[in-house]
């Protein structure tokens, strides 16, 4: 069963703007009423991040650290999903704020930029052009549009239109299959904690930056959100 008596006490305290007033009406000491002032502050409540595998490797543990530590009081839920469901999640009110990478399906939300870098799994450190004629793995168009456009230009101004063999969601899935040895992949250069046992990573010359961004809708009104915000 859910306790509605903190939503009782932010509601009396929101109507009385006095902590003894409010306390009066409610028949308690004043200090109940601290939990309604810490969760209209958002220094206590509840917040929801959702993230790609690529964020997972990279920013997400240290956001989930600091923020930890700066609100204990808020318990952070962290929500991995695929790539192009997390704008949608993010505007119907499923999680509070995404860090996902930009791009057409992130229309109607607010941005803060962050970037990544691409590397190549497998191999010595090579320029693109050195990969004309190689099978390549990438992510689909469905779930990752801006990563995988900029593969594909990158290729592009190499002289060459990659031979696209596998097309598939997770980032996990492209480096399993370049682990087989079906392929090469361009991938994130956070994917190299992924660490499986037949992948070699190594930095590709002149590799082009892939924007992430930290977006949330503007209609969101958790004031956890606004902290969250403020420390990334």
């Amino acid at each position: 069963m859910i306790d509605i008596k903190p939503l009782r006490y932010f509601v009396t305290l929101a109507e009385t703007r006095h902590f003894g007033r409010a306390a009066a009406r409610l028949n308690l000491s004043q200090p109940p009423l601290s939990n309604a002032q810490a969760a209209a502050h958002g220094n206590a409540g509840e917040l929801t991040i959702g993230f790609t595998m690529c964020s997972a490797y990279s920013v997400v543990p240290g956001y989930a650290r600091v923020f930890g530590a700066a609100y204990p009081d808020v318990a952070l839920h962290l929500r991995e999903v695929v790539s192009n469901d997390l704008a949608e999640q993010g505007l119907s009110g499923q999680i509070d704020a995404a860090i996902m990478f930009p791009g057409r399906h992130a229309d109607g939300v607010e941005r803060a930029a962050m970037r990544g870098a691409l590397t190549r799994a497998r191999s010595r450190r090579l320029s693109i052009p050195q990969l004309a004629g190689e099978p390549f793995v990438l992510a689909s168009e469905e779930v990752a549009p801006t990563l995988r456009d900029t593969i594909l230009e990158h290729c592009r101004l190499g002289g060459f239109v990659p031979d696209i063999r596998f097309e598939v969601q997770l980032q996990q899935t492209v480096l399993s299959l370049v682990d087989e040895g079906v392929g090469v992949a361009l991938v994130p250069s956070s994917m190299r904690k992924a660490q499986l046992a037949g992948v070699v990573f190594r930095s590709l010359v002149d590799a082009p930056l892939i924007g992430q961004v930290l977006a949330w809708s503007p209609a969101n009104r958790n004031p956890c959100l606004e902290r969250f915000l403020e420390l990334a």
